[in-house]
């Protein structure tokens, strides 16, 4: 390609000679070439043109940068362009760095020296009072099972042990008394020899010799008061007082009720040969244990005043303690042989 220069402004064609027909490259009336040309060209107050690559000579434009097409939006609703977003988002934070939460995954993956490790083990001991309180805590609770066992011991399960050894009593005691096996006499301690009814509280419980905890009353039977100090009349004698103790609570409690006789309520002794009937005549709702005078022939407080045939019945009260004692006396009004059948008070 041919350089484009500029004419001189003095002089011709002519006084040029053959200095136009040079090639680019010669020296000749521009002093050597281009060079010369341009600092002669401007040393004649032509205006100085920057020397560039822009000015110097035609190139081809460059082509435009080729940018690649837009992606178009996203389609599919609201929640498809939030997924195409964070897609989005992701690609361009991929290059960031590791977040926290994963600096910390990493660090806690690293193996720990072994102080570290030591120190992060005791950090996980519990303490002392941890250990302690905790040690207390299953103590109670240990304590509390054990109290509800033995509550539901005493209120329940005696109930039902005594109630059915009572029962298996009063039948052999009747098995007996049909083979005539068992005479009226003396009775060894636990032996049973009666049968009590209080048809107002629906009590039939078997009579024992003796007042005996293991023996007699802790097995659901109520016990004639038969030893010492203590002994009293049985029923078939002419006059005296027939002392009977049975449990309030617990072991069968056929004592539970009798604070809710009336007088004139029936009290029957059923024994091999005969029915006694007595009635409820007085109660003492609350008494000393050692006041053993209402177990006298004729007993303080009843308000009998003169020798007869009496029935005691003792128990504890209030309910569920041994505190003091609580009293019923009953009169005999009927001595009635088996022979001719039960007394009213046990048909009715």
């Amino acid at each position: 390609m041919t350089a484009l220069r500029p004419e001189r402004d003095s002089g011709t064609a002519g006084d040029q000679g053959s200095s136009y027909g040079q090639p680019y490259g010669d020296s000749g009336a521009f002093g050597g070439g281009w060079d010369g040309w341009y600092e002669d060209f401007t040393s004649q107050g032509a205006t100085q043109v920057p020397v560039d690559d822009e000015t110097v000579a035609l190139r081809v434009p460059d082509p435009p940068p080729v940018r690649a097409p837009a992606a178009p939006p996203p389609g599919g609703g609201r929640a498809a362009r939030r997924k195409a977003a964070k897609r989005r988002h992701g690609r361009r934070g991929g290059s960031r760095g590791p977040s926290p939460a994963q600096e910390s995954d990493e660090a806690s993956q690293a193996p720990l020296s072994r102080v570290e490790a030591r120190r992060q083990a005791r950090a996980r001991k519990p303490g002392a009072a941890v250990i302690a309180s905790r040690a207390v805590g299953e103590l109670f609770i240990t304590t509390g099972v054990l109290m509800l066992l033995f509550v539901s011991y005493q209120l329940w399960w005696t109930n039902v042990r005594a109630q059915a050894q009572a029962d298996k009593a009063a039948s052999s005691l009747q098995e007996d008394w049909a083979k005539g096996k068992r005479n009226p006499g003396v009775f060894e301690p636990g032996q049973g020899f009666a049968l009590l009814h209080i048809p107002k509280l629906d009590v039939v419980v078997p009579i024992a010799e003796g007042i005996d905890d293991e023996k007699v009353l802790d097995r659901g039977m109520v016990g004639h008061y038969a030893e010492g100090a203590l002994k009293t009349a049985m029923p078939d004698a002419k006059t005296g007082n027939f002392g009977l103790a049975g449990h309030r609570n617990t072991h069968g409690e056929p004592f539970r009720y009798i604070n809710k006789l009336q007088p004139g309520d029936p009290i029957v002794v059923e024994t091999q040969d005969e029915y006694f009937v007595y009635k409820m005549a007085s109660i003492l709702p609350v008494t000393s244990p050692s006041n053993i005078s209402v177990l006298d022939p004729v007993p303080e407080q009843s308000g009998f005043e003169e020798p007869g045939r009496y029935i005691t019945l003792t128990t504890c009260t209030p309910e569920f303690t041994s505190k003091y004692r609580m009293i019923v006396w009953g009169k005999m009004v009927e001595e009635r042989p088996r022979s001719k059948g039960k007394p009213d008070a046990l048909v009715s």
